[in-house]
């Protein structure tokens, strides 16, 4: 594993050395790790090979970095199609791990490490705990899932890279977090930003106030949250709360990380180069301009991924950031395209929906949206919790909250909206990754 430089709280921290790249050397080495991934592709993935062949095209031809455009995408429907091996450049002598999704819609996405790649991994870890402030001395509670989910190995790695105390505790039994968060003096956790919030909320129950705990810091993803989302758990918690980004087919977490500045995510660029295109036509996308992100894992040895289409809506933002890095940051990802419903002819985002609740005082972030069909026409429901003195009151405060939600709900979303309030603890909550849609409308006339 690589090992990290050991360096004072609030110091520099030398694993964030590549993020300060000059710009000539980093596009440099980016031509060439692109050449060699392309031609690694090209020789040891049949798919890659064939896609590339109908173009007209051979690795030769990526002479600068703008002539990525020209190379095929990679889309989700490829790893399943292919599973489980079939994007696999090296020979199972060579692969040390092997990852998987739920499989939930059909077969799992299945990826895979080298040696090599583990390390990339833990590399990248530790530059992303690293721009969250986080140095050898912290004490980390990791409540990501560990298994096939990338999350919790790829966070335990890098945290251990780092020189910091790792508490590898996963994620279910709420009642032990809390204690060990207490006792073992935590001082950052890596989860969910949807547990944590189940965390304070038990906590609370508890009798335990998270602000006269050692948490200073809590290291978010998985999933997407909002803004409103941020601003409740610091105000609750009195935490910093960083968002992190990754996904499975490029790497795991470790692709791209907030800094101190907390204004949209770090890309590791050295290892993923980043591009944005229209969702609809593929075609690049203005610069500033917002649309989807591809991906393409410039290191990786064991199953190249080239111009993968995550289905995640950002932007490259242009203008520097305070901390001084040189790689390119992207907007903070709060949707995705094929987390979209359609109701009644309009484009609908969670996350629209969850910026809009938390904007009213007496909403708690607790939420799950309906969608029902009736005598053939779509219908959106809200379920909303609230605080524990809004719901005493069963006449006047609620009735007012109802009208104050429904028309925040038509001002953002463009359509009237249901809205039914509900009392504390009313909605499901999750260990992992929240449920908030509900889709009922292939059940119903």
């Amino acid at each position: 594993m690589n090992e990290f430089w050991d360096t004072a709280p609030g110091c520099f921290h030398p694993a964030s050395a590549p993020d300060y790249l000059p710009l000539p050397q980093m596009r440099e080495l980016q031509l060439r790790r692109l050449q060699a991934v392309v031609r690694r592709a090209y020789d040891k993935v049949q798919l890659f090979r064939s896609r590339l062949e109908e173009r007209g095209l051979r690795p030769e031809c990526v002479r600068s970095l703008d002539d990525i455009v020209h190379l095929p995408f990679t889309v989700k429907t490829d790893l399943r199609d292919t599973y489980p091996f079939g994007l696999f450049a090296s020979p199972m002598q060579e692969i040390v791990r092997l990852h998987a999704s739920s499989g939930t819609t059909g077969k799992p996405i299945v990826v895979a490490y080298t040696k090599d790649d583990v390390e990339v991994w833990t590399s990248v870890m530790g530059r992303t705990l690293a721009a969250c402030g986080l140095h050898k001395g912290d004490v980390i509670q990791n409540a990501y899932g560990y298994g096939l989910f990338t999350g919790g190995l790829g966070a335990h790695y890098g945290a251990e890279g780092l020189g910091a105390t790792v508490i590898p505790i996963s994620g279910g039994n709420t009642d032990r977090q809390i204690m060990v968060m207490r006792d073992f003096k935590v001082t950052a956790i890596c989860c969910t930003p949807s547990y944590f919030i189940h965390l304070l909320d038990r906590a609370s129950d508890l009798g335990v106030d998270i602000r006269d705990l050692s948490l200073k810091i809590g290291v978010f993803g998985a999933e997407p949250w909002t803004e409103s989302m941020r601003r409740h758990i610091q105000a609750v918690s009195g935490i910093k709360a960083y968002d992190i980004y990754g996904l499975s087919e490029i790497i795991g977490p470790g692709v791209a990380s907030e800094c101190c500045c907390q204004n949209g995510l770090h890309v590791f660029e050295d290892h993923f180069f980043p591009e944005i295109v229209d969702p609809a036509t593929g075609e690049p996308a203005p610069e500033g301009a917002e649309g989807e992100l591809v991906l393409t894992a410039l290191t990786k040895y064991a199953m190249p991924m080239i111009r993968y289409r995550t289905r995640d809506i950002t932007a490259l933002e242009t203008e520097a950031c305070g901390c001084g890095r040189t790689v390119r940051r992207i907007r903070r990802i709060g949707r995705r395209s094929d987390d979209m419903f359609i109701i009644r002819g309009i484009n609908v985002f969670p996350s629209q929906i969850e910026t809009a609740l938390l904007t009213i005082e007496g909403t708690l972030p607790h939420y799950q949206i309906i969608l029902t069909r009736h005598k053939g026409l779509d219908e959106l429901e809200v379920q909303v919790e609230v605080t524990p003195e809004v719901f005493s009151d069963k006449v006047g405060s609620l009735e007012d909250l109802n009208a104050r939600l429904m028309r925040a709900l038509e001002q953002t979303l463009g359509l009237r909206a249901m809205v039914r309030l509900v009392g504390p603890r009313s909605i499901p909550r999750s260990e992992g990754k929240a449920r908030r849609v509900i889709d009922r409308r292939n059940m119903q006339d």
